[in-house]
């Protein structure tokens, strides 16, 4: 594959496609002839929907996802042996790293020594949990689920219940897991639609919902003047089209918005707990109504927690209380199932906030990231790349767009799946695992130096072979 591998714009270099794509080829047959034991997993699941466990998992670039066989800290081991760094940290639930110590013997004591996976019943754990968030993000009330989207889910009917408002509002291509209202973005010429791919909406969720571009700050004045939103759910840094910062006054303008228009802000900070032991919401000392956050809290024991300020958990309460069709939070509205606030997610969470993802953990990790941003910030630089950084706490990620993209629509528009297939499937390759529908990488307190370092050696590497 020698010959020229790219061409210049008169300032940028940029990628010859056709080289591109052979690069890619070339890494995908590397990758089938050294995984012959994933491949035969995948070929010989019959019974699996899609042939996988969950449809997200056929996610990976290389024709058939990795079989695993063990995970430890920040490391993978395949069943083809190889081992791999893991910045990738199952999509944010292993951001305690894989199993460890302080869970494995929490969970071993809930299993063995004391006994109950599930009983319906409340122990201490629970209030334990709860006063460690309240210390965290600095809402007074919880309640716990299996999932952030059930959070989710379950604070949208409460703030419809105390609004009595219809709609709610996101921002385009956010991300709040699975909830049907989300799935909302803004089109080409400005007008709402449903994301492409949505699979089969009961509701067409431009009806239940308004949306606008992250950092838009009049464009969100615009729609809540409508005063039919009962509460904005945003994160506070966009995360699943890549990581979109806000701009500087972006984030207290959308409380001051809600303030005026009589509308409720919801905070998800299920990826954006990266941010520090608080997430984005101490970070930046932001002030919701009420907040989300799954995944990470348990270690990849299922989980997730809502929170909500005294004063919305009292209007809850005054609701239900004052209508005349009772509402009723217990049995037919209530949340998350029989599973939910289980005895072992619940010492699973206790486990993880009190002896991994603590205070002090988050300094290190954010340092590493760091580290891993600046690196690659150099690369990128070294080879006129117009390709840009962005990071938030213990994540980063690197974009192809010069400047870093400032709402969802724009950071959609920067992908590129061949380049990004090439960068994953050169990193699987080489023992480099990041997540797989973009270029993000998540530090755990098992991560390295010597694994940061061992991405940027893969990373030039890459880059080499492909602009020189």
């Amino acid at each position: 594959m020698a010959g020229a591998k790219a061409i210049y714009d008169g300032s940028m270099q940029t990628i010859d496609r056709t080289y591109l794509a052979q690069l890619v080829n070339a890494e995908r047959e590397r990758y089938e002839r050294e995984h012959p034991a994933s491949r035969r997993l995948h070929d010989e699941a019959n019974h699996l929907f899609g042939r996988v466990p969950m449809t997200w998992m056929s996610k990976w670039a290389g024709g058939f996802p990795l079989g695993f066989a063990s995970a430890h800290g920040a490391t993978i081991t395949d069943l083809d042996g190889h081992e791999l760094v893991d910045f990738a940290l199952g999509d944010t639930g292993a951001m305690a790293g894989h199993s460890p110590a302080p869970l494995v013997r929490a969970v071993h004591e809930r299993l063995g020594v004391n006994g109950g996976v599930t009983t319906m019943l409340p122990n201490e754990d629970g209030e334990w949990v709860a006063a460690e968030l309240s210390r965290r993000f600095g809402l007074a009330q919880w309640s716990f689920t299996l999932s952030a989207t059930d959070a989710n889910r379950w604070l949208l009917r409460l703030v419809r219940l105390v609004t009595q408002r219809p709609k709610i509002l996101v921002f385009s291509y956010s991300y709040h897991g699975s909830v049907d209202e989300s799935f909302v973005i803004v089109d080409d010429a400005g007008r709402p639609q449903s994301r492409p791919g949505n699979v089969a909406p009961a509701v067409n969720p431009t009806e239940t919902t308004r949306v606008v571009e992250f950092n838009d700050l009049a464009a969100l004045e615009r729609e809540l003047a409508f005063g039919d939103v009962a509460a904005v759910l945003t994160e506070p840094a966009m995360t699943n089209i890549g990581i979109v910062l806000p701009e500087p006054g972006f984030l207290e303008g959308v409380r001051q918005l809600c303030d005026r228009t009589g509308t409720l802000l919801i905070i998800d900070e299920t990826h954006t707990f990266s941010a520090g032991p608080g997430g984005a919401t101490r970070r930046f000392d932001l002030r919701p109504d009420a907040l989300t956050i799954g995944k990470s809290l348990g270690g990849g024991v299922p989980c997730g927690a809502y929170g909500l300020t005294e004063e919305l958990a009292d209007r809850v309460f005054a609701a239900v209380a004052a209508g005349d069709d009772l509402a009723d939070l217990v049995d037919v509205g209530g949340v998350g199932g029989t599973l939910a606030g289980n005895p072992l997610s619940l010492a699973a969470m206790r486990a993880v906030l009190g002896e991994v993802l603590t205070d002090e953990a988050f300094t290190a990790m954010e340092d590493l990231a760091t580290t891993f941003a600046e690196g690659v910030r150099s690369t990128i630089a070294d080879r006129d790349l117009p390709w840009s950084v962005s990071q938030l706490g213990a994540r980063c990620e690197y974009r192809f767009a010069s400047p870093a993209p400032v709402s969802g629509g724009a950071s959609a528009a920067s992908a590129d799946p061949l380049l990004e297939d090439y960068l994953h499937l050169f990193g699987v390759n080489r023992g480099v695992l990041l997540t797989p529908f973009h270029n993000m990488a998540l530090m755990c307190p098992d991560t390295s130096a010597d694994d940061v370092a061992r991405h940027q050696r893969v990373f030039d590497e890459a880059l080499d072979l492909l602009v020189g």
